[in-house]
């Protein structure tokens, strides 16, 4: 409420500063012509601003607006004829200049008179076109604005959606890896219960923001990583390399799923596991390559493409013009090259 009483004020403000200059040069033009200001001045000036208003304000809204095209068009001309030939016949200026003689030849005034007559009809048919003019623009932007409010608003709930579901897929996947750990009654169990605790207090009290530290997101990655360590027999296959300017900012739990899905599918059914993960930031750009063995027998199963679709989808959202992803994915092998374009 107080926006909109805040934008009409700004509004009153605008157009009320351009009327008293409009007013104040057409004043200073009258009274260097005749050393006065004609009472015919204040007429015309008000029929104009009221010719204005009443299309800006009325006119327009009602039929314009309304598709009344035909309409509109009809009364404008009636009004405007009126205008011309009843209102303003009556309110013409006096053209004489009060320093000549009631004995000279009459006919200068006539003719000047006659000339200076156009002048009121060409402004009302200009002051008339104006007010269509700014009304159809602010019209215009108000949709835009609007539109672009809404756009935002669909891509906030979007992106909320998939983070939504995006969390219970990864816990799904972290609980199968401690369940994994507890049946094999590993001493580790408890470590990863608690690195599992570090996981989700980020993601929920760290994660909420629309952009984090994107150290505390790789800080984020190797706390995963650590976590699935635990659960693998050999885990000298897995190998992780980050280097560069970490001073920037990104999208929370953005790439987390491209490791997540490594994991998953990175270990072939002798129990090799082979995931290379290496992050590099060089000047705004970050370039993130995942590499693992392809697993037939897992990648089969019905909720295999959750993670990666949600993180195609976000980036599609949050980084339309400045991402690019390839996937490359044969029987041995699945690699994940990501690039994206980071903010400070």
């Amino acid at each position: 409420m107080n926006t909109i009483l805040k934008k009409s004020n700004t509004t009153i403000i605008v157009h009320s500063l351009i009327w008293i200059f409009f007013l104040a040069i057409t004043a200073i033009q009258s009274y260097s012509r005749f050393s006065r200001i004609p009472n015919e001045f204040y007429f015309l000036n008000f029929t104009f601003i009221t010719v204005f208003y009443l299309n800006y304000l009325v006119l327009i809204p009602k039929f314009l607006l309304n598709k009344k095209i035909v309409l509109y068009i009809i009364i404008s001309l009636v009004l405007i004829l009126f205008i011309i030939f009843v209102v303003e016949p009556s309110l013409t200026f006096s053209t004489k200049p009060h320093f000549l003689n009631e004995n000279l030849d009459l006919n200068l005034p006539r003719r000047r008179k006659r000339n200076i007559n156009l002048r009121p009809h060409i402004l009302l048919l200009l002051f008339f076109a104006l007010s269509t003019c700014v009304k159809l623009v602010s019209e215009w932007y108000k949709s835009e604005k609007e539109r672009t409010i809404i756009a935002s608003q669909k891509i906030n709930s979007e992106l909320s959606f998939l983070k939504a579901q995006l969390n219970p897929h990864f816990l799904f996947n972290t609980l199968n890896s401690i369940y994994s750990l507890a049946n094999k009654k590993s001493d580790d169990t408890t470590v990863a219960i608690v690195t599992l605790s570090e996981l989700m207090r980020y993601m929920i009290y760290e994660a909420n923001e629309e952009f984090i530290s994107l150290e505390k997101e790789i800080e984020y990655i190797k706390n995963y990583i650590s976590l699935q360590l635990l659960r693998l027999k050999d885990s000298s296959g897995v190998k992780i390399n980050v280097h560069g300017d970490l001073n920037y900012k990104i999208e929370p739990l953005l790439l987390i799923s491209f490791i997540e899905n490594a994991f998953k599918y990175g270990t072939d059914y002798k129990g090799k596991t082979d995931i290379r993960v290496k992050i590099s930031i060089d000047n705004d750009e970050l370039h993130l390559k995942v590499y693992n063995l392809s697993s037939l027998q897992k990648s089969t199963t019905k909720n295999s493409g959750v993670g990666l679709e949600n993180i195609q989808n976000r980036l599609n959202l949050l980084y339309p013009n400045s991402h690019t992803l390839g996937i490359t994915k044969n029987k041995k092998s699945f690699e994940v090259n990501l690039k994206i374009k980071l903010k400070k």
